[in-house]
């Protein structure tokens, strides 16, 4: 014979009240203790140096002039990005795919064909880019050395 149904549900119940009353002396013992969150110390300053401070500034402290003309506003000075020349070490035209062997290194990169400017064959030396793919990076704008895309 199974065990009535109201015998869980009444200590489930006292299980509940005990959890209410430990939450509300938590929050007595906390308000007790003088740790009072207040308004005033959550607020923030930040100095004239960017520095987040908790005291506010000085009001009668006398503030920097700048002058407009020593402001000076430029862009950091951008590279060429390196040419990068490879060996097409396959290609099979039927499926429209292949690899490059980068001449720079030891590695190679898989190409569609619809990444490939102008017709290359295997053994051609090209120019390509990179370009992130779902298995890794994957050459594009791909040309022969001889016919550098502009």
């Amino acid at each position: 014979m199974a065990k009535p149904a109201t015998f869980g549900k009444r200590e489930n119940e006292k299980k509940k009240q005990a959890r209410r009353l430990e939450k509300q002396n938590r929050k007595e013992e906390r308000k007790q203790s003088g740790k009072a969150n207040s308004f005033d110390d959550m607020i923030a300053y930040v100095d004239e140096y960017g520095m987040i401070t908790s005291t506010p500034p000085d009001p009668d402290r006398e503030k920097e002039e700048i002058k407009q003309e020593e402001i000076s506003i430029s862009t950091a000075k951008q590279e060429e990005p390196d040419v990068l020349k490879g060996r097409v070490e396959h290609f099979n035209v039927e499926k429209g795919y292949g690899f490059i062997k980068d001449l720079a290194g030891t590695d190679k990169y898989f190409f569609h064909v619809n990444n490939v400017l102008t017709n290359i064959v295997e053994n051609d030396i090209v120019t390509f880019d990179l370009e992130q793919g779902k298995r890794g990076l994957n050459a594009i704008n791909i040309c022969p050395l001889n016919q550098v895309a502009v």
